[in-house]
């Protein structure tokens, strides 16, 4: 019955989106990927000389290893000072493996290979900010694709799901990337954009997903989409309005009954009321012991849109997903929970895992084994959106926000 529903929907989005045809040429785009904000020390590996530019374009070359050092106003390279605001470091068209120095121990940045180092290909862009660097990898869109999909999704998954991924990566960089003139990078390498790990993960189904869908992005009214997605809706997807007070008419709810198999569909967590307190009270607000807390509005979709808690200070209404923010988003996975104290714990019992908003992977996993192609899958969680290359896009508008 639930396949049913959904094959009706999305018979009607194929017929809208008819055949999808991919253009051999597409404007070729860089995206600035913030790695890392407060360097300190960096190691720099290559196969190949590893070329440093400075802003004024003086230039030095080093092989097959750089150290780089903040010291005061100055950057220390292989032991030599260099007064810079900003650097650029490449090896021709050979990757570079990345490092962390921290207390002399050697950490790798969100992802690592047998090594434990990052290996990236493009370009690294040190730039100064305060006491330290911000990292930013320049990395031709395709792959950046490829470096999110396998961190953002198993990579054994089914193909069409892969393609699924894959597009909605590229949409989401695109949008932010169209939306970022001003800032010195477009997304960040974590789960605030996308996971991002450079080579790390890349097999034979991640390159055919990317390759197979080179260039395609989710538009509404020409221009790529805020290609939101999270794990597992359980449920509902949910509005952006209500958690991002976003009004997006491509990011409204849909039915999800796809995702049962998530192992985030059901979930519990308990957390000391103390613990709780000393959070909230570190995200700035000013809580006493707390007595109470219960939901105190939900979402069309059932989620818990406010709480209220009770404690000894007064009254606290507070959104459903600051709550998560200060507790921890792996603490609590979803806003679909209910909460009750027992001694003194407070236990949160739940669905799902993610914001919820557009597209479920979990469903989209499940959508894809059905038999479903990822243009309908796409069309079915943005609903009014269609499919397009993205040198043929438009810039997005800033998403209007109401003024409460």
């Amino acid at each position: 019955m639930i396949a049913a529903r959904f094959l009706a929907g999305a018979a009607g989005l194929s017929i809208c989106l008819g055949s999808v045809t991919i253009p051999e040429a597409h404007a070729a785009r860089s995206i600035r990927v913030l790695l890392a904000p407060d360097v300190q020390q960096l190691e720099v590996h290559t196969d190949q000389t590893i070329w440093v530019t400075d802003e004024h374009d003086q230039a030095w070359s080093y092989r097959p290893v750089l150290r780089i050092k903040v010291r005061g106003h100055a950057l220390i390279l292989n032991g030599k000072p260099v007064v810079s605001e900003q650097l650029t470091l490449r090896a021709g068209n050979h990757d570079l493996k990345l490092w962390l120095n921290q207390n002399s121990n050697r950490t790798a940045l969100h992802a690592a290979d047998e090594k434990g180092a990052l290996q990236v290909s493009g370009l690294i862009q040190l730039v100064r900010r305060g006491k330290g660097l911000l990292l930013v990898n320049h990395v031709d869109l395709e792959e950046y694709v490829k470096g999110v999909v396998p961190a953002e999704v198993n990579p054994a998954w089914h193909p069409e799901m892969l393609k699924v991924q894959a597009v909605a990566t590229r949409t989401y960089a695109l949008y932010q990337h169209m939306l970022s003139s001003t800032r010195d990078y477009d997304v960040v390498a974590g789960i605030q954009d996308q996971v991002y790990r450079g080579r790390h993960g890349i097999d034979t189904r991640v390159v055919e997903a990317v390759e197979s869908t080179r260039g395609l992005v989710v538009t509404h009214q020409g221009a790529p989409i805020y290609a939101a997605f999270s794990s597992t809706a359980a449920g509902i997807t949910e509005d952006a309005m209500v958690v991002w007070s976003k009004d997006l008419p491509y990011l409204k709810g849909v039915e999800c009954p796809f995702d049962i198999e998530s192992p985030y569909y059901q979930w519990k967590a308990s957390i000391k009321i103390k613990a709780l307190e000393k959070n909230l009270r570190q995200q700035g607000y000013a809580v006493g012991t707390i007595a109470t807390i219960t939901p105190h509005s939900h979402s069309r979709a059932g989620r818990v849109a406010t709480l209220r808690i009770v404690d000894s200070n007064g009254e606290l209404v507070l959104r459903g997903e600051d709550l998560r923010k200060a507790v921890g988003y792996t603490v609590i996975p979803s806003t679909q929970f209910t909460v009750e104290f027992i001694g003194q714990d407070a236990v949160f019992s739940g669905y799902g895992a993610g914001h919820a908003v557009g597209l479920c992977q979990w469903g989209a996993k499940e959508l894809a084994e059905l038999g479903y192609s990822f243009s309908s899958i796409l069309g079915y969680y943005y609903p009014g959106t269609e499919l397009r290359d993205a040198s043929l896009t438009l810039t997005p508008p800033a998403p209007s926000v109401p003024s409460s």
